[in-house]
């Protein structure tokens, strides 16, 4: 049974021009007409992607700066909607996307704990009980009452993956944000997720760790220019994505 199901989506985005060297009110003015009467430019980001994700399989998400993973992912997360096609995803989806998102940053760490466990669906009494395994996991005791404003980048993504999966999700998203964490916490995020898998949890991870991807996926998605470049088998996917990197070879005289 399908836990997340893709079927021809489509996104795109306006792309906004920066200018700049205006030395007067009338060109502003000039400028802010023309750019008006212009049509607009569009950057697509995804064109008619398609995939199905069983229940409790795992899929890596591979490509290029700008091949449109986090795209993807924001749809799938509900975040963002698709200009076409649709996305059907069954059961509690909790999703690390960026350091900080859905963190206020003049707020406490406990209240942000307590923010986005509301905002995923948790009541204060579900919380309240997991509370101290959230903050214990994310190694942050003596720092969950100042301000997130605080944290350093590591911190922020302890406590945003901490509260991502105690609220038990069925389906987890992770979006690039393990790469800023040390070592001994990256370890303890994938023991988690491992944990998930055995617990038949479906996971989506999105980055650059091609290792990482071949030996703990179960399946992998290769996006170039927005569109499905491969989709299969974790070591083939990686392979092909290898494959278009790999520098043209010069050849010999």
């Amino acid at each position: 049974m399908a836990a997340i199901l893709v079927e021809g989506v489509s996104k795109r985005f306006k792309k906004v021009l920066l200018r700049t060297g205006y030395t007067t009110v009338k060109t502003s003015l000039t400028h802010l007409f023309a750019s008006r009467a212009a049509p607009p430019e569009y950057v697509e980001a995804l064109r008619d992607v398609s995939l199905c994700v069983p229940r409790g399989a795992t899929l890596g998400i591979v490509g290029r700066n700008g091949s449109g993973k986090s795209t993807l992912v924001r749809i799938i997360a509900g975040i963002y909607r698709p200009d076409a096609g649709r996305v059907i995803t069954e059961g509690r989806v909790s999703a690390l996307i960026e350091l900080g998102a859905g963190f206020h940053p003049e707020f406490t760490g406990r209240e942000n704990v307590y923010i986005n466990g509301i905002i995923l669906g948790l009541s204060r009494k579900e919380i309240r009980r997991r509370f101290d395994e959230i903050v214990q996991f994310a190694g942050l005791e003596a720092f969950i009452d100042s301000p997130v404003r605080t944290y350093s980048s590591g911190m922020y993504m302890r406590l945003g993956f901490s509260v991502a999966v105690h609220v038990d999700p069925d389906i987890l998203l992770v979006d690039e944000v393990l790469a800023v964490g040390d070592e001994p916490f990256v370890r303890k995020c994938l023991d988690k997720m491992t944990e998930f898998k055995r617990r038949g949890k479906t996971i989506v991870m999105a980055g650059h760790d091609l290792p990482l991807m071949e030996r703990w996926c179960d399946a992998a998605l290769f996006l170039s220019g927005g569109r499905v470049a491969a989709h299969g088998l974790a070591p083939d996917v990686v392979a092909a994505y290898r494959g278009a990197m790999a520098p043209a070879r010069v050849p010999s005289e």
